[in-house]
């Protein structure tokens, strides 16, 4: 089975790419394909999220570990396609480079037969051009993704209220 997705910037400029890959495929093999398709140097770490209908995000599925924790996780190169999406699930987030945070939306838009002649994966169509720098979030006054901000009256360059020798190397 083929596996037609449309991948879309999270910007107010429609940018989106059409790509059609093997639904046997894994994720880093539709990591490929993504960077492929929007010019990325694929340099940057990356990271998948299951996600609903309404788009909110779920599991991470990273590109490799990053995880100090011990915890159990599935990565992209060990986790297929056809495990996760069907025709009731359908989204995925997808995070390249996440110090510039771009941000897509991919949803499953098609199911098929494989044509002979193609080789997968493959660009189907492109439309818009990616900016030079990634769009801008709007973070509400909690702070960064809901955490709160708690310096509560401190000050990094009053060195004598410390609570540590700073010269204990």
């Amino acid at each position: 089975m083929i596996y037609k997705f449309r991948v879309i910037l999270d910007a107010e400029e429609d940018v989106f790419r059409d790509i059609e890959i093997e639904a046997s495929d894994s994720l880093e093999d539709l990591h490929n394909a993504i960077i492929q398709a929007f010019g990325f140097d694929g340099a940057e770490v990356a990271s998948f999220y299951l996600s609903d209908k309404d788009w909110n995000q779920g599991e991470e599925i990273p590109l490799f570990d990053v995880n100090e924790n011990q915890i159990e996780t599935r990565f992209m190169g060990e986790t297929f396609l056809d495990e996760l999406l069907d025709e009731n699930n359908r989204n995925l987030i997808y995070v390249y480079d996440f110090f510039n945070m771009w941000t897509f939306f991919v949803e499953l838009a098609d199911i098929a037969e494989p044509e002979s002649g193609i080789t997968y994966p493959n660009l189907l169509f492109a439309h818009g051009h990616l900016p030079e720098t990634p769009p801008n979030r709007d973070f509400d006054e909690e702070g960064f993704e809901g955490f709160e901000e708690t310096d509560e009256g401190f000050d990094v360059d009053d060195y004598d209220n410390f609570d540590f020798d700073e010269n204990w190397n």
